[in-house]
């Protein structure tokens, strides 16, 4: 069932998550390759990073309930570890890692608005 995701939540989403779906799907795939196996490419990478990875291949009218709770909390954990401005900074590489297994990598300059 289509749930309507209002404007801030959509762009701010959309400001947080500065990874495309492709980079973030290679990503995914990156870090869960392992020396002996890889996981299959639909089970890659964290639950979130997959939900994200599907909000990211959905139009917006075809969003659910689920898709905008998805949102709502990776605009959070974003927020929490990163400023508001989201200017690229540099830190720990577990710190970035975590973030980019939500779709936003610190290092990326952040668009225009």
């Amino acid at each position: 069932m289509a749930e309507t995701v209002d404007d801030e939540l959509w762009d701010e989403f959309h400001r947080v998550v500065n990874m495309t779906s492709r980079e973030l799907e290679d990503w995914l795939r990156t870090r869960d390759a392992g020396e002996d196996d890889e996981a299959l490419p639909d089970q890659a990478g964290t639950p979130t990073g997959r939900e994200v990875l599907a909000v990211l291949g959905k139009r917006r009218g075809d969003l659910t309930g689920q898709d905008a709770h998805v949102m709502r909390r990776v605009v959070e954990r974003v927020h929490r570890q990163r400023r508001d401005d989201l200017e690229p900074t540099a830190g720990q590489t577990p710190w970035r890692h975590r973030l980019m297994s939500l779709g936003h990598d610190p290092l990326k300059p952040a668009e225009p608005a």
